[in-house]
């Protein structure tokens, strides 16, 4: 989960369903993205998220949308990449009964201990690439840890 859900979460979801998929574990897995606000609902990811992504020939449709009340009844993990995001989505799972989902920043699975994946919006074509390299790390250890 990120911000506007266009850059950083669709990453890190691609990345993810691309693991699954590889590893054929994808019909044990559920794998979204979405935004802490409203902001870029409907709209597809950055087209330097698209093009970093079609660069290592993984896939995504995605189109953004907002963190809704049952996704904290529907999924065992959210995962999001910095600490205001972690304050928002635990200040909204205080409002939902039988929340399931246990909210972590993604970054605590890093092998190289970057805690906080950083928003690339406003950097060059290299932050959308260390975001990747960040999210790609991130998911293996966090696949591997959850098998």
């Amino acid at each position: 989960v990120s911000i506007g859900n266009i850059c950083r979460s669709p990453i890190a979801e691609a990345v993810f369903r691309k693991l699954v998929t590889d590893e054929k574990v994808e019909h044990k897995w559920m794998t979204d993205s979405a935004a802490i606000s409203d902001w870029n609902v409907g709209r597809s990811p950055d087209p330097r998220a698209l093009s970093c992504l079609r660069n290592r020939g993984v896939e995504t449709a995605h189109k953004a949308r907002q963190v809704a009340k049952d996704d904290f009844q529907t999924f065992d993990y959210i995962l999001c990449m910095d600490e205001s995001n972690l304050r928002d989505l635990r200040r909204k799972s205080n409002q939902v009964k039988d929340c399931k989902a246990k909210i972590e920043l993604l970054g605590t699975y890093d092998p190289q201990k970057q805690l906080i994946i950083e928003d690339p919006y406003y950097g060059s074509e290299k932050d959308f690439e260390t975001v990747y390299e960040q999210c790609l790390r991130c998911c293996k250890a966090f696949l591997e840890k959850s098998h």
